[in-house]
């Protein structure tokens, strides 16, 4: 079989297609803080504007292909994606068809074109999975072998990108622009072998909508941290340059000075830039000196916003070891989190969580071990009956009765022990723990009349009285906190922080052996939590 100009636009449209249906999930694997726009969206609609080219050779429909992807090219994958076909369109340049050896040749200089096109080429993106594809599929005897080779080699690279990259390692995906890239590279395949028919091309109003603005993501009090996304066509004047002698490298080089992620390429009269900076204005002004501007886009990085349906190859790669906790209070939660918790259940005393919360927290933390600290008495066989039921990941629940013994225990969390080692480890740390409680009684009690504060230990009530510090000092008495090394306070909902501080100076003056904690827990219930160990 012989690439003819039919087919090569067969397969462009093929490409399309096949990303079409999945460009959400190529979305989804965006990593950058404030994702780049949306690379499955960017690739698609470069790649579908080629599909409306015309030409009755191989090289003028690849031509026509290119420059109508240059036209269409939008972010950095896409702008990539087009010059991989740039490069193809100069390997098949006096072609009206092509073999195996040619296709190989012309994919080998859109690999270079690619290259060549990106500021500051980096390994572990669209360009090492392009260019160690074409690698794997180099001396295939037909076109069909050089798919099947080119999109294994591909698959093979893509799930080796989070090794070159620590951005893609830290939040467990593949490439997306490389992902894209095999989605496009597989219809390709389907179309080659007449196994798509141009129905299933979304159309363009399909992929573009509206796009979801979350504008509370940059309020009046915002500070701009990730800058604007700017990307525009401009067309050189000859009013302004000589065009026969100009060297864009000038641009090129200013460019580089003003922002990062920038892709540029000139392509006859045309300039094409994508580039991140955090004055776009200056940016336009400045290359104005060059030439006018045929397209222009302007989107600040902070407004964007994702969900996540994607292909079982591109899923997030499950990390090791995750954490789960049960918590309530926003300074609970907050330290559980800077502690190493990967998910938070919001819950405790009189908001027991249900099993399905687990199940959810469980699959977003995406482990493929996770430790659960209940935190609570009455919440530890939720917790193991959601184990039960999970089957995506190891559930090793490590019963911990209250919220001091899950702040101990996870503050000795070593990754490295064995998983039995582990367990055990963090269940003795748990226990060396004691915790102390003050809450306000809701009736009379022989300890306390309803309404007073009472401070006890497990169901055990050890003072009572109508001032909550008082009764929080003489708890930490009546539980030996002057013999312990750590004692740490978490302060209620409803204790002013001038209480928590005074309540933190008499128990440093008392306790002068012991070092003294103060946080802002936030918890309900209770006023006081007071950990010791």
């Amino acid at each position: 079989m012989s690439l003819t100009a039919e087919r090569y636009l067969n397969l462009i449209r093929g490409g399309a297609a096949s990303l079409g249906g999945r460009r959400q999930e190529i979305n989804d694997l965006n990593v950058f803080p404030i994702p780049d726009g949306d690379t499955g969206d960017n690739m698609y609609m470069t790649i579908e504007a080629g599909t409306h080219a015309a030409g009755a050779t191989l090289d003028e429909m690849a031509e026509a292909v290119s420059s109508l992807m240059l036209l269409g090219a939008r972010g950095n994958s896409g702008v990539i994606l087009s010059r991989i076909f740039a490069g193809m369109s100069k390997g098949f340049k006096g072609l009206k068809e092509a073999d195996a050896a040619a296709f190989t040749a012309a994919m080998k200089a859109g690999v270079e074109e690619a290259y060549h096109a990106v500021s500051q080429p980096v390994e572990g993106t669209i360009l090492t999975v392009l260019r160690e594809g074409v690698d794997a599929a180099a001396g295939s005897d037909s076109l069909e072998e050089f798919f099947d080779l080119w999109i294994a080699g591909m698959d093979l690279s893509l799930q080796h990108t989070p090794e070159l990259l620590d951005v893609l390692k830290k939040a467990g995906v593949v490439d997306s622009g490389g992902a894209g890239l095999l989605c496009i590279a597989e219809g390709m395949r389907e179309a080659l072998h007449s196994r798509f028919t141009e129905s299933v091309i979304p159309s363009e109003a399909s992929v573009s909508p509206a796009p979801k603005v979350d504008f509370s993501a940059f309020t009046e009090d915002s500070v701009l941290e990730f800058g604007y996304c700017t990307e525009f066509l401009l067309r050189l004047q000859r009013s302004k340059v000589d065009l026969d002698r100009f060297d864009e490298t000038v641009i090129r080089d200013w460019l580089a000075t003003q922002g990062d992620s920038l892709v540029f390429f000139r392509d006859g009269s045309i300039i094409k830039v994508h580039v991140h900076t955090m004055d776009p204005g200056a940016v336009l002004s400045h290359c104005r000196e060059w030439g006018e501007f045929l397209t222009i886009k302007v989107e600040n990085m902070t407004l964007q916003h994702h969900e996540n349906h994607m292909d079982q190859r591109f899923k997030r790669s499950r990390k090791p070891l995750g954490v789960v906790v049960v918590a309530s209070g926003k300074g609970l939660c907050d330290n559980f989190r800077e502690m190493g918790a990967d998910a938070v259940i919001e819950g405790g005393q009189t908001m027991n969580p249900s099993v399905e919360r687990f199940l959810e927290a469980f699959d977003q933390v995406e482990a493929e071990t996770i430790l659960v600290f209940p935190n609570n008495s009455n919440i530890i066989l939720t917790a193991r009956q959601a184990a039960t039921l999970y089957k995506d990941a190891c559930i090793e629940v490590i019963p911990t009765h209250t919220l001091g013994e899950g702040y101990y225990a996870l503050a000795n969390l070593d990754p490295e022990l064995p998983m039995e080692e582990l367990k055990q480890a963090l269940t003795e740390a748990a226990a060396s723990v004691t915790t102390g409680l003050v809450s306000q009684a809701i009736r009379d009690t022989h300890e306390a009349k309803c309404g007073e504060y009472i401070g006890f230990s497990g169901k055990d009530i050890l003072t009572a009285g109508a001032e909550r510090a008082d009764v929080a000092a003489r708890l930490a008495t009546s539980l030996k906190a002057g013999e312990k090394d750590i004692l740490v306070i978490f302060t209620g909902a409803s204790v002013p922080a001038s209480e928590g501080e005074q309540l933190y100076a008499r128990l440093e003056k008392a306790f002068p052996t012991t070092e003294v904690i103060l946080r802002e827990g936030g918890q309900p219930v209770y006023d006081y939590l007071l950990v010791m160990c």
